[in-house]
């Protein structure tokens, strides 16, 4: 019998759940409808993989896309280009936001910006702070949330939850996975005179790796006595990993590609304020430890923790520069390099980039290639070799820290519910992106 898809991705090597193997894949209706050899079938579209590797869409599940408040550093149209042209189908975007994303107009209203603007599909997160506490188990049950984010230390942003009987409260308010960073308010507060004017190395050494352990340590043990999931963001230091790999009955890990890639002092050296984030970038042995967390299975997730400021702003003199970075549109080509350097394996960089984020999270249809999952493909060439370029970054800051860094391995089609979204380093098709569906917050269907 010859069946006719919409589209045929044929000739690739395919990462499906039981390893990466020759295969075709058939799409129809946006997802996933055969897996197998399709060379008699026909479809409206082909798409060539000859030499190619189809993986999962990859999810980049920390996103700041600054929008409303601060459109002149990204707006949701400008960071969902930045996404699809490197090779990521869906992420979820922060709620430090002006205002904050703690109510549900706030909610509403990125919903409605993201509706035929955003090119990826997209989840918002609800930001945690001492007087919406009562209203967060309703928020994080609206579909199109990511759940919630609360900030224990003050970052970019006017989000904060640092007292620990409102932490417990907020804890105990709802029941899906929260998302944290960690890092000790009282303890950045007693460290500020550290801080050196004009020298960002000192910036590590003022949110050192205390700041980040004790908040760490502190949350697991409200977690536990509210008995909720937590999942620890852009986990940074060899101390946090020693208390979350002993906590996997509570919390999920995440760190970030830059935390990975870059230590001090040297990238303060080379790159000064833009070279500053929020946990910091720190010396080689926790860069280490990451990567011992990452081949021993207690990192869950990566996220970007994309974070695009301007260079006006980046250029002013330490400590009067906000920290962050972009970062999700080099996601894919720096964990590929990290792939062919042979520092993570591409099963391994599947499961942190796509199937992790789907099972933390309780995403329904995504991050992995099965029968009736949406049809979501980060097609790459593993062989790819370019130098990533500030010219090249769609993101309005325009520029990145890894400008200049030549890397093996790139995107070449980011497919989302079947559709060609980019192809070839082009947008090829604008807005059509949608809300991630989430098994806690599905909506009954029928009678």
């Amino acid at each position: 019998m010859t069946h006719r898809f919409d589209l045929i991705i044929d000739g690739g090597m395919v990462a499906t759940p039981g390893g990466i193997v020759a295969a075709d894949i058939g799409v129809s209706g946006g997802r996933i409808a055969q897996i197998g050899s399709l060379g008699s079938s026909q479809a409206v579209n082909r798409y060539n993989a000859s030499g190619l590797h189809v993986l999962p869409g990859v999810i980049d599940s920390q996103c700041h896309f600054r929008e409303p408040g601060n459109e002149h550093k990204e707006d949701l149209e400008s960071g969902s280009r930045a996404a699809v042209l490197g090779g990521v189908t869906a992420i979820f975007e922060m709620p430090n936001t002006n205002p904050p994303t703690t109510t549900r107009a706030a909610l509403d209203d990125k919903l409605s910006r993201a509706r035929e603007r955003m090119h990826c599909d997209y989840a918002f997160y609800v930001g945690a702070s001492p007087a919406n506490i009562g209203a967060l188990s309703a928020l994080e049950q609206v579909p199109g949330t990511a759940g919630v984010k609360a900030f224990l230390g003050s970052s970019t942003g006017t989000l904060l939850l640092d007292r620990d009987e409102d932490i417990l409260a907020a804890l105990k308010a709802g029941h899906r996975r929260m998302a944290v960073h960690s890092e000790d308010e009282a303890r950045l507060n007693e460290r500020k005179s550290l801080r050196v004017p004009g020298d960002p190395r000192s910036h590590p050494l003022w949110r050192d790796v205390e700041v980040a352990r004790r908040c760490t340590e502190r949350v697991l043990d409200l977690a536990r006595k509210a008995g909720r999931r937590v999942h620890i963001l852009h986990v940074t230091t060899e101390e946090e990993i020693e208390l979350l790999a002993q906590a996997r009955d509570v919390a999920t890990v995440e760190t970030t590609p830059q935390h990975l890639t870059l230590s001090a002092p040297e990238c303060y050296e080379r790159l000064g304020t833009y070279a500053q984030m929020n946990p910091p970038i720190r010396e080689s042995r926790h860069r280490d430890a990451l990567w011992r967390a990452v081949e021993q299975g207690v990192v869950d997730v990566i996220g970007s923790d994309h974070a695009p400021h301007t260079r006006a702003e980046k250029d002013k003199s330490y400590p009067d520069t906000p920290s962050g970075m972009p970062g999700v549109q080099t996601l894919v080509t720096i964990l590929l390099n990290h792939v062919n350097a042979g520092r993570l394996s591409l099963e391994r960089f599947v499961d942190i980039t796509s199937t992790g984020a789907a099972r933390t999270f309780g995403i329904v249809g995504k991050g992995r290639i099965v029968r009736g999952y949406d049809a979501d493909f980060t097609i790459v060439d593993l062989k790819a070799k370019k130098r990533i370029e500030n010219s090249w970054i769609a993101s309005k800051c325009g520029w990145t820290p890894f400008d200049g860094m030549q890397t093996t391995g790139w995107a070449v089609a980011t497919i989302i519910r079947g559709q060609t979204v980019m192809r070839d380093g082009a947008l090829q098709l604008s807005g059509a992106g949608a809300p991630v569906r989430f098994l806690e917050t599905l909506e009954p269907q029928g009678t």
